[in-house]
């Protein structure tokens, strides 16, 4: 039940009237009509630009189309009020009846408040790390954006693939390699001293040295080398998969880079890149804006044409060496998602990958002939705070706080919830002294508390002899609930389908979060009033219908919040410790 939609299909039908009338052009396009809450509740409970977008095409006054569409909103039982504002909004404020019918569809539909049909097939590729490490404070935000935005996206309909692109091709699994012989090493008792720069640090390593010092290791180094990435790889992986665990994070497909070049995929996209005609022998400029290195010369390159298709220049698919560049492989693996049924796919990728959007959204454009579109959502940096100052080192990575370090000191959900309290490309500074406390301060703890207050009610009404489970709240006299405060937070829950549509639209988890905390304010503001006002307090002696009522409100309120904490991957507590 989604009421904005509702009112929205019945705007469209009041504007059919009119063209069938004569009053109103045929064949205008509707696709910017909106209906949505009005920036100041006081204006009533919906407004429509209807009037506003569709007058230059039809060649009307704004207020002239306002006024016919008015007249012919006025009709409908669902509409009390509909008023002209400003140069052609128009403002409608609903039978309240309509917000009442909610409260029972809530508790009817339970967590599936919210739920939408028919969405598109998705593929979400998120996190993506290198495999030579644990998972780090950044690793956690675009972990909870893609896990989030896939969640988000099945919720209203979508049929959602998570996908982990596996980096296991190239110099930085040869590093890999090294330090863990550097580590078989010190398991066999040779004093290592301190860890040579340009290899990794991190203890982590140290189970991998001792399962490499109990193999018979080939003497050849080449051989050696490869030894221990097969050993290595598979454990950073288990390692990383933990880590992700430790979040609530899953993925439904792991894609490995080395496998596209050992399957010939690579080549074959290449392969169908050059029947386009998009590949050529070329010479690139250096950096616009760059000194180039003192070494650098103009070397023939196998290039692709990238700015045929948007980008800034073409781009580099083989090194003067003849080896591939990263952009090869990674055409390979989005050309591979292709091949398996995904033209909708969405990558969440690190603020240092910004400037590659360009070039990887070209080679989607191209290699498909347009039919597949790859959107790229940017997650900025976190920034760890404790007693104002930042927080940076790790004994067990060697230099960053794992992921690991912050879910075992704070908890997973409190986590999940912050990476959402910003919008993913900008900066976020998670504070522990914040995160911790219990106060209005921390959003974590204000949105669970409205949840678990709602519970200590039911309970106490329950102690009192009040039936109160979900049969008995659905057949609540609601038409009691007249007060603003009421009705305003009825308003707030007839907004969650529409935002869960927006958020997944615009592929932006946050909006959840911020649904959920405006929601725990209309809450807790009911509550707060009750303190003031006897007669709004949800359980009153003498009036139990009024009681059933109120019961039933929040219940609904309740199972809204639990909604939208199954979306954001958090667990909801019905009594806070």
């Amino acid at each position: 039940m989604n009421l904005f939609a509702e009112i929205e299909a019945d705007v469209r039908a009041a504007l059919a009237t009119l063209q069938e009338q004569g009053k109103l052009a045929e064949g205008l396009d509707t696709s910017r009509l909106t209906v949505e809450p009005p920036r100041d509740a006081s204006h009533g409970d919906m407004a429509t630009n209807a009037a506003m977008v569709l007058a230059k095409a039809a060649g009307q006054n704004k207020r002239d189309l306002a006024t016919l569409l008015v007249a012919e909103l006025l009709t409908s039982e669902r509409i009390e009020a509909a008023e002209i504002a400003g140069p052609g909004f128009v403002n409608l404020r609903l039978d309240k009846t309509l917000w009442h019918g909610l409260v029972p569809h809530i508790l009817a539909t339970g967590l599936n408040y919210g739920d939408g049909a028919g969405g598109a097939k998705v593929n979400v590729e998120y996190v993506s790390a290198n495999p030579t490490g644990p998972m780090h404070v950044g690793h956690a935000r675009g972990a909870v954006v893609g896990d989030v935005l896939a969640r988000l996206l099945e919720k209203t309909g979508s049929d959602v693939l998570r996908e982990y692109y596996i980096n296991d091709a190239g110099s930085q699994v040869d590093v890999l390699a090294q330090s863990a012989l550097l580590r078989m090493r010190e398991a066999q008792g040779e004093a290592i001293g301190d860890i040579p720069e340009g290899l990794y640090p991190g203890d982590y390593l140290v189970p991998v040295g001792e399962k490499l010092a109990t193999m018979e290791l080939p003497d050849a180094p080449d051989a050696q080398l490869q030894t221990a990435k097969s050993v290595a790889l598979p454990m950073m992986m288990d390692m990383i998969r933990d880590d992700l665990a430790v979040l609530g994070v899953k993925h439904d497909y792991f894609l490995s880079e080395q496998s596209l070049h050992d399957d010939g995929s690579v080549d074959k996209s290449l392969d169908e890149l050059s029947s386009k005609g998009l590949i050529y022998q070329g010479v690139l400029e250096p950096p616009k804006g760059k000194e180039p290195p003192p070494d650098w010369e103009p070397s023939p390159q196998t290039l692709f044409k990238s700015s045929d298709f948007g980008d800034d220049s073409d781009r580099a698919l083989k090194k003067p060496d003849g080896s591939w560049t990263y952009f090869a492989p990674d055409i390979a693996c989005h050309f591979n998602k292709v091949e398996r049924g995904y033209t909708q796919m969405i990558d969440v990728w690190g603020a240092d990958h910004i400037g590659y959007i360009k070039r990887m959204q070209s080679a989607v454009t191209a290699i498909t002939g347009g039919k597949a579109q790859l959107e790229v959502k940017i997650c900025n940096l976190v920034k760890l705070m404790r007693g104002g100052e930042p927080v940076k080192m790790s004994k067990r990575s060697g230099s960053f706080i794992t992921l690991r370090e912050v879910v075992e000191e704070v908890g997973r959900d409190p986590v999940r919830f912050m990476m959402l309290t910003r919008k993913n490309d900008a900066p976020l500074d998670f504070d522990f002294d914040v995160v911790k406390e219990q106060s209005r301060d921390n959003p974590v703890f204000y949105v669970q508390y409205a949840y678990a207050r709602i519970f200590s009610v039911l309970r106490n009404a329950t102690e009192q002899g009040v039936v109160a489970d979900d049969a008995a709240l659905a057949k609540a006299p609601l038409h009691t609930l007249t007060h603003e405060a009421e009705l305003n937070l009825i308003r707030m829950l007839g907004t969650y389908p529409r935002m869960l549509a927006a958020a997944a639209q615009a592929r932006e988890p946050h909006r959840v979060a911020f649904y959920l905390m405006e929601l725990a304010a209309a809450f807790h503001a009911l509550w707060n009033l009750g303190k003031e006002e006897v007669n709004l307090r949800f359980i009153q002696e003498d009036d139990a219908a009024g009681t059933l009522a109120r019961l039933a409100l929040i219940r609904a309120t309740a199972l809204t919040l639990a909604s939208g904490f199954d979306v954001i991957g958090v667990t909801p507590q019905d009594e806070l410790r």
